[in-house]
């Protein structure tokens, strides 16, 4: 696979030569279109639990015929979709800790917080619906933008519950207490996420330990150890 830039040529930025399709780069191209595996699967001709294999395995190769469909649906791609299959094929770019920053939503619709299933290599784990947040961009709105394209919400920030040196993954984690406006979650980004929901928030830690969650967090949800 080689990503080549497009310079001043035709608007849609990058385009990737593919030789042999993966389930991972197939995901790509799915996730790049935005469709379900329902909808993945239909315009390749073949059983969703197929594009499902994929997912649990990427590194599988699909048959001939799937390869040549496969071929189809990215040589008919429009230029945005294959602009963004081109960065999701793209190796990340190293970052020092201090440097990357994510926006952290925590979106309340009544009695229920919504949260997205990760995909973590094998791993699956629930947690807030979150972004990195780019030089110059603001943390709400990036907050608000992930949450909407994540899942489809349209959230706005209350207030903002503070910051910290995320445990886990080093990054610098701002946390945004929301309220929750129009839309039910669904699952926007399969490449990274397994599900959406709004869980209710006297189960918050049955999805994820106390131990994890920032206590600002906690305060503000009334939610104890």
């Amino acid at each position: 696979m080689a990503v080549q830039d497009a310079g001043h040529g035709p608007p849609g930025g990058a385009i990737v030569d593919v030789t042999t399709w993966t389930g991972e780069l197939a995901c790509h191209l799915q996730a790049a279109h935005r469709w379900s595996r329902e909808e993945f699967a239909e315009r390749l001709g073949v059983h969703p639990q197929t594009v499902a294999g994929w997912h649990s395995k990427p590194s599988i190769k699909p048959r001939s015929e799937i390869q040549a469909a496969l071929d189809t649906v990215y040589e008919r791609a429009l230029p945005p979709v294959r602009l963004r299959f081109a960065r999701l094929t793209q190796p990340p770019v190293e970052t020092t800790a201090q440097a990357l920053r994510v926006a952290i939503a925590v979106v309340l619709r009544g009695a229920e917080v919504l949260l997205v299933q990760r995909r973590d290599g094998g791993d699956l784990h629930w947690q807030f619906p979150a972004g990195v947040v780019k030089p110059g961009a603001e943390t709400a709105a990036v907050a608000v933008k992930e949450t909407r394209s994540e899942t489809g919400v349209h959230c706005t920030v209350r207030r903002p519950l503070g910051s910290r040196l995320h445990p886990t993954t080093g990054v610098e984690a701002s946390y945004l207490l929301c309220d929750h406006l129009m839309g039910e979650p669904s699952n926007l980004d399969p490449a990274e996420n397994a599900e959406a929901a709004f869980v209710p928030i006297s189960d918050l830690t049955r999805f994820i330990p106390a131990a994890r969650i920032y206590r600002p967090v906690l305060d503000a949800l009334g939610v104890s150890e």
